[in-house]
Protein backbone atom coordinates (compact mmCIF):
# COMPACT_ATOMS: atom_id res chain seq x y z
CA UNK A 1 0.00 0.00 0.00
CA UNK A 2 1.43 3.35 -1.07
CA UNK A 3 0.89 6.16 1.39
CA UNK A 4 3.34 9.00 0.79
CA UNK A 5 3.03 11.09 -2.39
CA UNK A 6 6.18 10.88 -4.49
CA UNK A 7 7.49 10.93 -8.03
CA UNK A 8 10.21 9.08 -9.90
CA UNK A 9 11.91 8.52 -13.23
CA UNK A 10 11.90 5.36 -15.35
CA UNK A 11 15.35 4.78 -16.84
CA UNK A 12 16.95 1.43 -17.55
CA UNK A 13 20.56 1.18 -16.48
CA UNK A 14 21.75 0.41 -20.01
CA UNK A 15 20.44 3.82 -21.14
CA UNK A 16 23.03 5.73 -19.11
CA UNK A 17 25.88 7.39 -21.09
CA UNK A 18 28.56 5.28 -19.43
CA UNK A 19 31.98 4.50 -20.85
CA UNK A 20 32.14 1.21 -22.72
CA UNK A 21 29.17 1.66 -25.04
CA UNK A 22 26.47 0.60 -22.57
CA UNK A 23 25.05 2.10 -19.41
CA UNK A 24 26.51 0.59 -16.25
CA UNK A 25 26.99 1.01 -12.50
CA UNK A 26 29.75 3.59 -12.84
CA UNK A 27 29.99 7.38 -12.52
CA UNK A 28 27.08 8.12 -14.88
CA UNK A 29 24.71 6.22 -12.55
CA UNK A 30 25.73 8.37 -9.59
CA UNK A 31 25.36 11.49 -11.73
CA UNK A 32 21.81 10.43 -12.57
CA UNK A 33 21.01 10.02 -8.88
CA UNK A 34 22.25 13.57 -8.31
CA UNK A 35 19.91 14.74 -11.07
CA UNK A 36 16.99 12.95 -9.38
CA UNK A 37 17.78 14.75 -6.14
CA UNK A 38 17.97 18.13 -7.89
CA UNK A 39 14.61 17.44 -9.57
CA UNK A 40 13.09 16.47 -6.19
CA UNK A 41 12.42 12.94 -7.41
CA UNK A 42 12.33 10.16 -4.84
CA UNK A 43 12.33 6.98 -6.91
CA UNK A 44 14.34 5.42 -9.74
CA UNK A 45 12.63 2.62 -11.67
CA UNK A 46 14.81 0.23 -13.66
CA UNK A 47 13.99 -2.71 -15.91
CA UNK A 48 15.28 -6.19 -15.00
CA UNK A 49 19.07 -6.17 -14.54
CA UNK A 50 19.55 -9.85 -15.38
CA UNK A 51 21.91 -11.13 -18.11
CA UNK A 52 20.10 -11.04 -21.42
CA UNK A 53 19.94 -13.71 -24.07
CA UNK A 54 18.82 -13.63 -27.68
CA UNK A 55 17.33 -10.26 -28.63
CA UNK A 56 18.89 -8.47 -25.63
CA UNK A 57 15.52 -8.09 -23.94
CA UNK A 58 15.74 -7.69 -20.16
CA UNK A 59 12.53 -9.72 -20.04
CA UNK A 60 14.19 -12.72 -21.75
CA UNK A 61 17.09 -13.31 -19.40
CA UNK A 62 19.37 -16.29 -18.99
CA UNK A 63 18.76 -16.08 -15.23
CA UNK A 64 16.04 -14.60 -13.04
CA UNK A 65 18.56 -14.20 -10.20
CA UNK A 66 21.93 -13.14 -11.65
CA UNK A 67 23.10 -9.66 -12.62
CA UNK A 68 24.31 -8.82 -16.09
CA UNK A 69 28.12 -8.63 -16.38
CA UNK A 70 27.66 -5.85 -18.94
CA UNK A 71 26.41 -3.57 -16.15
CA UNK A 72 29.66 -3.77 -14.18
CA UNK A 73 31.60 -0.52 -14.44
CA UNK A 74 35.03 -0.82 -16.03
CA UNK A 75 36.05 2.51 -14.54
CA UNK A 76 35.33 1.28 -11.03
CA UNK A 77 37.23 -1.95 -11.70
CA UNK A 78 40.24 0.22 -12.54
CA UNK A 79 39.63 2.30 -9.40
CA UNK A 80 39.55 -0.88 -7.31
CA UNK A 81 42.81 -2.20 -8.79
CA UNK A 82 41.20 -5.09 -10.67
CA UNK A 83 42.06 -3.69 -14.10
CA UNK A 84 44.71 -1.35 -15.46
CA UNK A 85 43.71 1.88 -17.19
CA UNK A 86 45.35 0.84 -20.45
CA UNK A 87 43.15 -2.28 -20.54
CA UNK A 88 39.97 -0.26 -20.97
CA UNK A 89 41.24 2.31 -23.47
CA UNK A 90 39.84 2.37 -27.00
CA UNK A 91 36.44 0.87 -26.12
CA UNK A 92 33.08 2.25 -27.17
CA UNK A 93 32.51 5.63 -25.55
CA UNK A 94 29.76 7.57 -23.79
CA UNK A 95 27.71 8.53 -26.86
CA UNK A 96 25.45 6.60 -29.18
CA UNK A 97 23.03 3.74 -28.77
CA UNK A 98 24.03 0.42 -27.28
CA UNK A 99 25.75 -2.08 -29.54
CA UNK A 100 25.18 -5.22 -27.48
CA UNK A 101 27.36 -7.46 -29.62
CA UNK A 102 30.29 -5.08 -29.28
CA UNK A 103 29.69 -4.64 -25.56
CA UNK A 104 29.74 -8.41 -24.97
CA UNK A 105 32.81 -8.78 -27.17
CA UNK A 106 34.80 -6.03 -25.46
CA UNK A 107 33.62 -6.12 -21.85
CA UNK A 108 33.30 -9.83 -21.07
CA UNK A 109 37.03 -10.66 -21.42
CA UNK A 110 37.78 -7.73 -19.13
CA UNK A 111 35.33 -9.08 -16.56
CA UNK A 112 37.14 -12.40 -16.59
CA UNK A 113 40.48 -10.62 -16.22
CA UNK A 114 39.14 -8.61 -13.27
CA UNK A 115 37.75 -11.75 -11.63
CA UNK A 116 41.10 -13.48 -12.01
CA UNK A 117 42.89 -10.48 -10.49
CA UNK A 118 40.44 -10.53 -7.56
CA UNK A 119 41.16 -14.19 -6.86
CA UNK A 120 44.89 -13.48 -6.97
CA UNK A 121 45.02 -10.29 -4.90
CA UNK A 122 41.97 -10.13 -2.61
CA UNK A 123 42.83 -9.54 1.05
CA UNK A 124 41.21 -11.41 3.95
CA UNK A 125 38.16 -9.10 4.35
CA UNK A 126 37.50 -9.19 0.59
CA UNK A 127 37.78 -12.97 0.51
CA UNK A 128 35.37 -13.21 3.43
CA UNK A 129 32.91 -10.88 1.70
CA UNK A 130 33.06 -13.11 -1.38
CA UNK A 131 32.45 -16.25 0.69
CA UNK A 132 29.54 -14.55 2.45
CA UNK A 133 28.06 -13.69 -0.94
CA UNK A 134 28.40 -17.28 -2.12
CA UNK A 135 26.70 -18.59 1.01
CA UNK A 136 23.87 -16.08 0.83
CA UNK A 137 23.16 -16.95 -2.82
CA UNK A 138 23.78 -20.68 -2.77
CA UNK A 139 20.22 -21.43 -3.90
CA UNK A 140 21.01 -20.19 -7.43
CA UNK A 141 24.66 -19.18 -7.86
CA UNK A 142 26.29 -22.61 -8.43
CA UNK A 143 23.74 -23.68 -11.04
CA UNK A 144 23.89 -20.33 -12.79
CA UNK A 145 27.67 -20.45 -13.12
CA UNK A 146 27.51 -24.02 -14.43
CA UNK A 147 24.97 -22.84 -17.00
CA UNK A 148 27.16 -19.92 -18.10
CA UNK A 149 30.19 -22.17 -18.51
CA UNK A 150 28.31 -24.86 -20.43
CA UNK A 151 26.71 -22.25 -22.67
CA UNK A 152 30.15 -20.86 -23.50
CA UNK A 153 31.49 -24.37 -24.14
CA UNK A 154 28.67 -24.98 -26.65
CA UNK A 155 28.81 -21.74 -28.69
CA UNK A 156 25.91 -20.11 -26.81
CA UNK A 157 23.41 -22.66 -28.09
CA UNK A 158 20.25 -23.38 -26.12
CA UNK A 159 20.71 -25.98 -23.37
CA UNK A 160 18.28 -28.33 -25.10
CA UNK A 161 20.94 -28.72 -27.85
CA UNK A 162 23.77 -29.65 -25.46
CA UNK A 163 25.02 -33.23 -25.18
CA UNK A 164 22.58 -35.46 -23.31
CA UNK A 165 24.70 -35.72 -20.15
CA UNK A 166 24.52 -31.94 -19.70
CA UNK A 167 21.01 -31.46 -21.06
CA UNK A 168 19.67 -34.05 -18.61
CA UNK A 169 22.02 -32.94 -15.80
CA UNK A 170 23.77 -36.26 -15.28
CA UNK A 171 25.28 -36.14 -11.79
CA UNK A 172 28.62 -37.68 -12.81
CA UNK A 173 28.98 -35.30 -15.76
CA UNK A 174 28.26 -32.27 -13.57
CA UNK A 175 30.66 -33.49 -10.87
CA UNK A 176 33.38 -33.84 -13.51
CA UNK A 177 32.56 -30.34 -14.80
CA UNK A 178 32.92 -28.92 -11.29
CA UNK A 179 36.30 -30.62 -10.87
CA UNK A 180 37.77 -29.93 -14.30
CA UNK A 181 36.61 -26.33 -14.51
CA UNK A 182 36.75 -25.25 -10.87
CA UNK A 183 38.71 -22.11 -11.75
CA UNK A 184 36.30 -21.07 -14.52
CA UNK A 185 33.29 -21.56 -12.26
CA UNK A 186 34.87 -19.56 -9.48
CA UNK A 187 35.63 -16.69 -11.85
CA UNK A 188 31.98 -16.59 -12.91
CA UNK A 189 30.98 -16.43 -9.25
CA UNK A 190 33.39 -13.54 -8.71
CA UNK A 191 31.80 -11.67 -11.62
CA UNK A 192 28.43 -11.97 -9.87
CA UNK A 193 30.06 -10.79 -6.65
CA UNK A 194 31.50 -7.75 -8.44
CA UNK A 195 28.09 -6.92 -9.89
CA UNK A 196 26.50 -7.24 -6.47
CA UNK A 197 29.15 -5.10 -4.81
CA UNK A 198 28.81 -2.29 -7.35
CA UNK A 199 25.01 -2.46 -7.29
CA UNK A 200 24.79 -2.40 -3.49
CA UNK A 201 27.14 0.59 -3.44
CA UNK A 202 24.89 2.47 -5.86
CA UNK A 203 21.77 1.50 -3.96
CA UNK A 204 23.35 2.69 -0.69
CA UNK A 205 24.03 6.04 -2.39
CA UNK A 206 20.39 6.17 -3.48
CA UNK A 207 19.25 5.46 0.08
CA UNK A 208 21.57 8.16 1.40
CA UNK A 209 19.92 10.60 -1.04
CA UNK A 210 16.39 9.45 -0.09
CA UNK A 211 15.89 7.76 -3.47
CA UNK A 212 14.11 4.41 -3.52
CA UNK A 213 14.84 1.94 -6.32
CA UNK A 214 12.05 -0.04 -7.97
CA UNK A 215 12.95 -3.22 -9.80
CA UNK A 216 10.95 -5.24 -12.29
CA UNK A 217 10.06 -8.94 -12.12
CA UNK A 218 8.88 -10.73 -15.25
CA UNK A 219 6.31 -13.36 -14.26
CA UNK A 220 7.65 -15.90 -16.78
CA UNK A 221 11.24 -16.91 -17.44
CA UNK A 222 13.11 -17.64 -20.63
CA UNK A 223 13.25 -21.28 -21.76
CA UNK A 224 16.95 -20.90 -22.54
CA UNK A 225 17.85 -20.04 -18.96
CA UNK A 226 19.59 -21.44 -15.95
CA UNK A 227 16.20 -21.35 -14.20
CA UNK A 228 14.57 -23.88 -16.52
CA UNK A 229 17.69 -25.99 -17.06
CA UNK A 230 18.27 -26.47 -13.32
CA UNK A 231 14.61 -26.57 -12.18
CA UNK A 232 12.84 -28.66 -14.81
CA UNK A 233 10.40 -30.08 -12.26
CA UNK A 234 8.64 -26.75 -11.77
CA UNK A 235 7.86 -26.22 -15.48
CA UNK A 236 5.48 -27.90 -17.90
CA UNK A 237 8.01 -29.98 -19.86
CA UNK A 238 7.75 -33.39 -21.47
CA UNK A 239 10.17 -36.32 -21.05
CA UNK A 240 12.45 -34.78 -23.67
CA UNK A 241 12.50 -31.51 -21.70
CA UNK A 242 10.45 -29.64 -24.32
CA UNK A 243 7.56 -27.35 -23.27
CA UNK A 244 4.13 -28.91 -23.42
CA UNK A 245 2.46 -25.51 -23.17
CA UNK A 246 3.65 -21.92 -23.42
CA UNK A 247 2.63 -18.44 -22.32
CA UNK A 248 0.82 -15.69 -24.18
CA UNK A 249 -2.40 -13.68 -24.29
CA UNK A 250 -5.60 -14.33 -26.24
CA UNK A 251 -6.80 -12.55 -29.38
CA UNK A 252 -8.03 -9.01 -28.80
CA UNK A 253 -8.69 -5.72 -30.55
CA UNK A 254 -4.99 -5.32 -31.35
CA UNK A 255 -4.28 -8.85 -32.61
CA UNK A 256 -6.67 -11.31 -34.21
CA UNK A 257 -4.36 -14.22 -33.35
CA UNK A 258 -3.32 -13.05 -29.87
CA UNK A 259 0.28 -13.12 -28.72
CA UNK A 260 2.30 -16.31 -28.36
CA UNK A 261 5.18 -15.39 -26.06
CA UNK A 262 6.58 -18.90 -25.87
CA UNK A 263 7.79 -18.99 -22.25
CA UNK A 264 7.41 -22.33 -20.48
CA UNK A 265 4.59 -22.38 -17.94
CA UNK A 266 4.88 -23.20 -14.26
CA UNK A 267 3.54 -26.35 -12.68
CA UNK A 268 1.71 -24.29 -10.11
CA UNK A 269 0.29 -27.25 -8.17
CA UNK A 270 3.80 -28.71 -7.81
CA UNK A 271 5.15 -25.34 -6.70
CA UNK A 272 2.40 -24.98 -4.12
CA UNK A 273 3.03 -28.46 -2.76
CA UNK A 274 6.66 -27.49 -2.25
CA UNK A 275 5.90 -24.24 -0.50
CA UNK A 276 6.60 -22.05 -3.55
CA UNK A 277 10.25 -22.30 -2.55
CA UNK A 278 11.59 -21.20 -5.96
CA UNK A 279 9.39 -18.09 -5.92
CA UNK A 280 10.32 -17.34 -2.31
CA UNK A 281 14.01 -17.50 -3.24
CA UNK A 282 13.39 -15.33 -6.30
CA UNK A 283 11.51 -12.56 -4.51
CA UNK A 284 13.92 -12.67 -1.56
CA UNK A 285 16.79 -12.10 -3.99
CA UNK A 286 14.96 -9.21 -5.68
CA UNK A 287 14.18 -7.52 -2.38
CA UNK A 288 17.86 -7.74 -1.54
CA UNK A 289 18.45 -5.62 -4.65
CA UNK A 290 15.48 -3.24 -4.67
CA UNK A 291 13.18 -1.33 -2.33
CA UNK A 292 10.02 -2.29 -4.19
CA UNK A 293 9.12 -4.44 -7.19
CA UNK A 294 6.88 -4.13 -10.20
CA UNK A 295 5.28 -7.48 -11.07
CA UNK A 296 4.99 -7.72 -14.84
CA UNK A 297 1.79 -9.32 -16.22
CA UNK A 298 0.18 -9.43 -12.78
CA UNK A 299 -3.04 -10.92 -14.14
CA UNK A 300 -1.08 -14.15 -14.75
CA UNK A 301 -0.97 -14.73 -11.00
CA UNK A 302 -4.79 -15.05 -11.00
CA UNK A 303 -5.17 -16.86 -14.33
CA UNK A 304 -2.84 -17.36 -17.29
CA UNK A 305 -3.43 -18.05 -20.98
CA UNK A 306 -2.19 -21.60 -21.61
CA UNK A 307 -1.26 -22.30 -25.26
CA UNK A 308 -0.46 -25.86 -26.35
CA UNK A 309 3.17 -25.82 -27.46
CA UNK A 310 2.39 -27.19 -30.92
CA UNK A 311 0.12 -24.22 -31.70
CA UNK A 312 1.71 -21.51 -33.84
CA UNK A 313 -0.64 -18.76 -32.58
CA UNK A 314 -2.41 -17.97 -29.33
CA UNK A 315 -5.90 -18.59 -30.72
CA UNK A 316 -6.42 -22.05 -29.25
CA UNK A 317 -5.26 -21.28 -25.74
CA UNK A 318 -7.37 -21.36 -22.61
CA UNK A 319 -7.49 -19.53 -19.28
CA UNK A 320 -6.17 -21.58 -16.35
CA UNK A 321 -6.42 -20.41 -12.77
CA UNK A 322 -3.21 -19.78 -10.85
CA UNK A 323 -2.77 -19.91 -7.04
CA UNK A 324 -1.81 -16.26 -6.72
CA UNK A 325 -3.41 -15.76 -3.30
CA UNK A 326 -1.61 -18.81 -1.88
CA UNK A 327 1.68 -17.60 -3.36
CA UNK A 328 1.40 -14.10 -1.90
CA UNK A 329 0.33 -15.50 1.46
CA UNK A 330 3.44 -17.65 1.43
CA UNK A 331 5.64 -14.69 0.48
CA UNK A 332 4.19 -12.63 3.32
CA UNK A 333 4.86 -15.42 5.76
CA UNK A 334 8.42 -16.01 4.57
CA UNK A 335 9.48 -12.43 3.94
CA UNK A 336 7.52 -10.75 6.71
CA UNK A 337 4.93 -7.99 6.68
CA UNK A 338 3.48 -6.08 3.77
CA UNK A 339 4.82 -7.00 0.35
CA UNK A 340 6.42 -3.99 -1.43
CA UNK A 341 4.93 -4.97 -4.79
CA UNK A 342 3.34 -2.98 -7.63
CA UNK A 343 0.93 -4.84 -9.89
CA UNK A 344 1.26 -4.26 -13.64
CA UNK A 345 -2.45 -4.67 -14.27
CA UNK A 346 -2.72 -3.27 -17.78
CA UNK A 347 -4.87 -4.81 -20.50
CA UNK A 348 -8.14 -6.66 -19.98
CA UNK A 349 -8.44 -7.11 -16.21
CA UNK A 350 -11.19 -9.05 -14.48
CA UNK A 351 -12.81 -8.45 -11.10
CA UNK A 352 -10.91 -11.46 -9.75
CA UNK A 353 -7.58 -9.88 -10.69
CA UNK A 354 -8.61 -6.64 -8.97
CA UNK A 355 -9.65 -8.57 -5.88
CA UNK A 356 -6.30 -10.39 -5.74
CA UNK A 357 -4.39 -7.12 -6.03
CA UNK A 358 -6.53 -5.30 -3.47
CA UNK A 359 -6.42 -8.19 -0.98
CA UNK A 360 -2.66 -7.76 -0.72
CA UNK A 361 -2.71 -3.97 -0.85
CA UNK A 362 -0.79 -3.71 -4.12
CA UNK A 363 -1.13 -0.52 -6.13
CA UNK A 364 -2.16 -0.90 -9.74
CA UNK A 365 -0.88 0.99 -12.78
CA UNK A 366 -2.42 3.62 -15.02
CA UNK A 367 -0.94 5.07 -18.22
CA UNK A 368 -2.14 8.47 -19.41
CA UNK A 369 -1.50 7.68 -23.07
CA UNK A 370 -4.12 4.92 -22.81
CA UNK A 371 -6.85 7.23 -21.49
CA UNK A 372 -8.12 8.95 -24.61
CA UNK A 373 -9.47 6.08 -26.72
CA UNK A 374 -13.11 6.32 -25.63
CA UNK A 375 -15.20 5.97 -22.49
CA UNK A 376 -13.83 2.51 -21.73
CA UNK A 377 -10.32 3.94 -21.58
CA UNK A 378 -11.11 6.60 -19.00
CA UNK A 379 -9.87 4.45 -16.13
CA UNK A 380 -6.44 5.73 -17.21
CA UNK A 381 -7.45 9.37 -16.61
CA UNK A 382 -6.90 11.07 -13.23
CA UNK A 383 -10.57 11.60 -12.36
CA UNK A 384 -10.87 7.80 -12.09
CA UNK A 385 -7.78 7.24 -9.93
CA UNK A 386 -7.56 6.13 -6.32
CA UNK A 387 -4.52 7.04 -4.19
CA UNK A 388 -3.06 3.51 -4.17
CA UNK A 389 -2.05 3.87 -7.81
CA UNK A 390 1.13 4.32 -9.85
CA UNK A 391 0.55 6.62 -12.82
CA UNK A 392 2.81 6.86 -15.86
CA UNK A 393 2.74 9.19 -18.84
CA UNK A 394 3.98 6.14 -20.79
CA UNK A 395 6.03 2.99 -20.18
CA UNK A 396 9.03 1.30 -21.78
CA UNK A 397 6.65 -0.51 -24.14
CA UNK A 398 4.98 2.68 -25.39
CA UNK A 399 6.07 5.42 -27.70
CA UNK A 400 7.41 8.54 -26.04
CA UNK A 401 4.74 11.13 -25.28
CA UNK A 402 5.98 13.37 -28.09
CA UNK A 403 6.17 10.46 -30.52
CA UNK A 404 2.70 9.32 -29.46
CA UNK A 405 1.29 12.82 -30.00
CA UNK A 406 2.74 12.99 -33.49
CA UNK A 407 1.14 9.65 -34.41
CA UNK A 408 -2.20 9.91 -32.59
CA UNK A 409 -5.43 10.02 -34.59
CA UNK A 410 -7.74 13.01 -34.87
CA UNK A 411 -10.34 11.65 -32.44
CA UNK A 412 -7.79 10.95 -29.72
CA UNK A 413 -6.07 14.28 -30.38
CA UNK A 414 -9.40 16.06 -29.87
CA UNK A 415 -10.03 14.12 -26.66
CA UNK A 416 -6.59 15.04 -25.32
CA UNK A 417 -7.18 18.74 -25.90
CA UNK A 418 -10.65 18.58 -24.41
CA UNK A 419 -9.13 17.09 -21.26
CA UNK A 420 -5.82 18.97 -21.03
CA UNK A 421 -6.57 22.17 -22.92
CA UNK A 422 -5.38 23.45 -26.27
CA UNK A 423 -1.93 22.24 -27.34
CA UNK A 424 -0.46 25.13 -29.34
CA UNK A 425 2.89 23.52 -30.10
CA UNK A 426 3.66 19.81 -30.25
CA UNK A 427 6.27 20.06 -27.48
CA UNK A 428 3.61 21.51 -25.15
CA UNK A 429 2.02 18.08 -24.90
CA UNK A 430 4.95 16.79 -22.85
CA UNK A 431 4.68 19.23 -19.94
CA UNK A 432 0.87 19.06 -20.14
CA UNK A 433 0.93 15.29 -19.65
CA UNK A 434 3.58 15.50 -16.93
CA UNK A 435 1.54 18.07 -14.97
CA UNK A 436 -1.62 16.02 -15.45
CA UNK A 437 0.05 12.93 -14.00
CA UNK A 438 1.77 14.74 -11.13
CA UNK A 439 -1.42 16.60 -10.12
CA UNK A 440 -3.39 13.37 -9.83
CA UNK A 441 -4.27 11.66 -6.54
CA UNK A 442 -2.07 8.69 -7.48
CA UNK A 443 0.44 8.27 -4.69
CA UNK A 444 3.30 7.53 -7.08
CA UNK A 445 3.93 9.17 -10.45
CA UNK A 446 6.65 7.84 -12.76
CA UNK A 447 7.94 9.58 -15.87
CA UNK A 448 10.11 7.95 -18.56
CA UNK A 449 13.25 10.05 -18.90
CA UNK A 450 12.58 10.28 -22.64
CA UNK A 451 9.48 12.33 -21.89
CA UNK A 452 11.34 14.72 -19.66
CA UNK A 453 13.90 15.15 -22.46
CA UNK A 454 11.10 15.84 -25.00
CA UNK A 455 12.26 13.05 -27.29
CA UNK A 456 10.29 11.70 -30.23
CA UNK A 457 9.99 8.13 -31.44
CA UNK A 458 13.76 7.88 -31.85
CA UNK A 459 13.92 7.69 -28.05
CA UNK A 460 11.52 4.76 -27.78
CA UNK A 461 12.89 1.87 -25.71
CA UNK A 462 10.83 -1.04 -27.01
CA UNK A 463 8.25 -1.78 -29.68
CA UNK A 464 6.51 -5.06 -28.75
CA UNK A 465 6.40 -7.69 -31.51
CA UNK A 466 9.22 -5.90 -33.37
CA UNK A 467 12.51 -7.74 -32.83
CA UNK A 468 14.75 -5.05 -34.32
CA UNK A 469 16.38 -2.06 -32.63
CA UNK A 470 14.87 -2.45 -29.19
CA UNK A 471 16.53 -1.77 -25.82
CA UNK A 472 19.39 0.24 -27.35
CA UNK A 473 18.49 3.87 -26.52
CA UNK A 474 20.93 5.96 -24.45
CA UNK A 475 20.70 9.61 -23.49
CA UNK A 476 23.50 12.04 -24.28
CA UNK A 477 25.90 12.98 -21.46
CA UNK A 478 24.89 16.65 -21.65
CA UNK A 479 21.13 15.99 -21.73
CA UNK A 480 20.38 16.44 -18.01
CA UNK A 481 20.30 20.23 -18.04
CA UNK A 482 19.73 22.08 -14.74
CA UNK A 483 16.67 23.79 -16.27
CA UNK A 484 14.95 20.40 -16.44
CA UNK A 485 15.60 19.58 -12.80
CA UNK A 486 14.46 23.06 -11.75
CA UNK A 487 11.18 22.89 -13.71
CA UNK A 488 10.39 19.39 -12.52
CA UNK A 489 11.34 20.28 -8.95
CA UNK A 490 8.89 23.21 -8.96
CA UNK A 491 6.12 20.87 -10.08
CA UNK A 492 7.03 18.51 -7.22
CA UNK A 493 6.67 21.36 -4.72
CA UNK A 494 3.26 22.43 -6.01
CA UNK A 495 1.92 18.86 -6.23
CA UNK A 496 3.28 17.86 -2.79
CA UNK A 497 5.51 15.10 -4.13
CA UNK A 498 8.80 16.46 -2.79
CA UNK A 499 8.55 14.98 0.70
CA UNK A 500 8.09 18.37 2.38
CA UNK A 501 6.84 18.13 5.95
CA UNK A 502 5.00 21.09 7.44
CA UNK A 503 6.63 22.34 10.66
CA UNK A 504 4.61 21.75 13.80
CA UNK A 505 3.52 25.08 15.30
CA UNK A 506 3.01 25.32 19.02
CA UNK A 507 -0.40 26.42 20.31
CA UNK A 508 0.07 30.03 21.49
CA UNK A 509 -2.59 29.53 24.21
CA UNK A 510 -0.45 26.88 25.93
CA UNK A 511 2.57 27.72 28.08
CA UNK A 512 5.94 27.29 26.36
CA UNK A 513 7.69 24.09 27.32
CA UNK A 514 10.48 25.98 29.09
CA UNK A 515 7.91 27.91 31.16
CA UNK A 516 5.96 24.78 31.99
CA UNK A 517 9.09 23.17 33.42
CA UNK A 518 10.04 26.11 35.63
CA UNK A 519 10.09 25.24 39.29
CA UNK A 520 10.21 21.51 38.71
CA UNK A 521 13.92 21.17 39.33
CA UNK A 522 14.61 19.38 42.57
CA UNK A 523 11.03 18.25 43.15
CA UNK A 524 10.87 14.90 44.88
CA UNK A 525 8.39 12.20 43.98
CA UNK A 526 5.79 11.47 46.58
Amino acid sequence: MLSDRSSGILLHLTSLPSYGGIGDLGPAAYGFVDFLVAAKQRLWQVLPLNPTGYGNSPYAATSAFAGSPLLISLEFLVRDGLLEQHQIEGLAGHNGNVDFDRAWREKLPLMHAAAERFLETADAPQKQAFEDFREKNKSWLPEYTRFVLLRAMHASTCWIDWPEEYRARDEKALAALDKDHAGDLRREQVIQFLFDRQWQSLRAYCTQQNIRVMGDVAIFVNYDSADVWSNKDIFELDKKHMPTAVSGVPPDYFSATGQRWGNPLYRWRYLEQHGFSWWVDRIRRQLDLYDLLRLDHFRGFEAYWRIPAEEETAINGAWVEAPGAALFDRLKGELGGELPLVAEDLGVITAKVDTLRETFGMPGMRVLQFGFGGRGAHLHLPHKFVPNTVVYTGTHDNNTTLGWWRDVGDADRSAVQTYLGYIAHEHDIVWAMIRCAERSVASLCILPLQDLLHLGSDGRMNTPADANGNWTWRFRPEALHPDLSYQLGRIMEETDRDGYVLPVEEDPTLPHSSVALEGQEGEASV
